[in-house]
This record gives structure tokens, sequence and C-alpha cells, in this order.
């Protein structure tokens, strides 16, 4: 969910859901240490509860922006052992890593001995075409010993050559079994699944042998669904949410951040542009929103643009 999940997007999906664990993006260890760190790490506070995704396999440096991340506030730390592009891999960390079990867990320990707050990992199901269960076993069981408690699962293996990021989301096959033997295997274990879950009902399936579900893409693209999960599967009572009340706060979040970051309207509508899909009207909403002839505009203008018949 690189350049996808930013603290604009996690904002609005927070409006949506105020129980569902939210993500960042993936974060490299050199950016941080070499970079602009609150341009990183600085986050609404509404988000919480947010968890940081690091990339990274230097132990130290590791353990150093895991102490970033909880002195910002974020409520859990995650180590991306998943992402398979090869830009990540020249990098010698995301899905690679899984080859390097060892190396993941002394990475898990240094980070879990420099902060307080819980030290997850994501990964995948395997590397390349290889179904062998005992190689994803013997990761966790590696991993866990080092103090990992948490691991998100994509039911899928990772292709390290060959395909392309997008491709290795889609062709490789899913295996939620796979997931489901992990759990029954390390009960003391929690495990959440990942990958190409789309409805309520592939969700309710999933929790009733896992202990959680992670949506990605789906939820970007389709985000009025997020609304309905509190009540589905947090027992919230139902709320009086509705599509013109989260684009109004949306409106309102774009003119702050106009008003204090400069930030330009379209920056933070682009992650909304799903929000009325399949309703009459959707197609002009989304051009009205996307339509950077309109930056000037103060945002309320653009969304009485984007209702005007």
């Amino acid at each position: 969910m690189m350049d996808w999940t930013d603290r604009h997007c996690r904002y609005f999906h927070r409006l949506l859901s105020r129980r569902a664990l939210l993500y960042t993006e993936m974060m490299t260890t050199g950016a941080l240490i070499h970079g602009n760190v609150p341009r990183h790490l600085d986050f609404n506070a509404q988000e919480h509860p947010v968890a940081l995704q690091l990339g990274g396999s230097d132990a130290a440096e590791l353990a150093h922006c895991a102490r970033l991340g909880e002195q910002w506030g974020y409520d859990e730390i995650n180590l991306n052992c998943g992402c398979p592009s090869e830009r990540v891999q020249r990098g010698s960390f995301g899905a690679c890593l899984m080859a390097e079990p060892q190396l993941v867990a002394d990475c898990v320990k240094a980070m879990a001995d420099a902060v307080t707050v819980p030290v997850t990992v994501k990964h995948r199901i395997g590397i390349d075409k290889g179904e062998s269960y005992e190689f994803v076993r013997d990761f966790v069981g590696a991993v866990s010993e080092a103090g990992c408690r948490v691991f998100l699962v994509h039911a899928r293996n990772a292709w390290l050559k060959g395909l392309s990021p997008k491709e290795n989301r889609e062709v490789p096959p899913l295996r939620y079994e796979t997931v489901h033997r992990l759990k029954h295997d390390f009960p003391q274990l929690a495990f959440a699944v990942n990958g190409g879950i789309t409805e309520d009902e592939q969700v309710a399936e999933q929790l009733a042998l896992v202990d959680g579900v992670m949506i990605g893409r789906q939820a970007y693209h389709n985000p009025w669904w997020l609304a309905q999960w509190d009540a589905r599967f947090f027992d919230a009572v139902e709320s009086n949410l509705t599509r013109e009340i989260v684009e109004e706060q949306m409106t309102e979040y774009m003119a702050r951040e106009r008003a204090d970051h400069g930030t330009p309207w379209s920056a933070v509508a682009r992650h909304m542009l799903g929000l009325r899909n399949g309703l009459p009207g959707a197609r002009r909403w989304r051009q009205v929103w996307s339509d950077h002839k309109l930056k000037d505009l103060h945002p309320r203008d653009v969304m009485a643009l984007a209702h005007d018949r």
C-alpha cells in the first residue's frame, strides 16, 4: 500500500470505522534515519489505533526506527516481510527476508527490546514456487521465539522473479488453509489473514478460524464497506453515518490542511474517490473531485460543484 495509505487516507478511513486497526504505508529505515522524520511519522490523533509499518533488515536501524515510532505515538510497530517488489529486494528486505528467519528473529528481538508497544510481522506463506508448509512454519517458529506474538499473513507465495507487485497479488494461488494450519500449530499466537477478501461473509468465515483479517486494496477502492465493520465485527451500535456526512467531514479536513500546511485539496480527495461507487451520479462526482483545474477553489466550493445537477 505504498503511496496509498498516507495520513490523509488513514484519516478518511478512521471516519468510516472507529475500531479497525489502521496501518501506515511501509517506511524504510533509511528514509527515517536520513530523511525528514516529522514528514514521515506525523499523523492525526484521530487515527488511533494505528500501526507503523517498517521495511529494513538491519537490527540496530530497525530498533532505532521502532523507538521513533513509539515516541511519535504509534500503537504498534510492524516489520514488513511480505513486499515482493524488486526495488525492495535490492534493499534486502520485504519478502526475501523469509529466506532468513534468524535474521528476522534478530531484528524482531532488537525492536521488541527497544519499545513497549507490540512488535508484529507481516509476511507471505512462502517465496517463489515452493509450497512447503514447513518453510513458513519454521519461519513463524523462529520469529515467535524472538518475541513476536502477532503475524499478519498474506495467504499467497511471493514470487521474487518474473512477476510485478500487482501480479504478485493475483497470480500466486491463495492458500488460506496454510494460515489456518499455522493457527492450529501455534494456538498461543495471533494470526490475521490477508489476500483476496472482499465481502463480509468471507471476513466472518475467516474470523471463525483465525484472529483477524487484514484488508488492503478492497478497502481503498470500496471504502464505504468499512462503515459496516464496527457494527458487524466489533459489536458496536449501528451508526447513523452517511456518505454525505463523511464527505462533509473530509471537506472540512481538506480546508484545515490547506490553511495549516498548504496541502492541496487534491492530495486528500484522491483517497475518497471510491466513496460513492455504485450510486447515481458517482462518475461525475469523481470527475469533479479529481479535476485539477479546480485546484484554486475552496474545498467547500468543489463539493458544491460535485453535487450540482
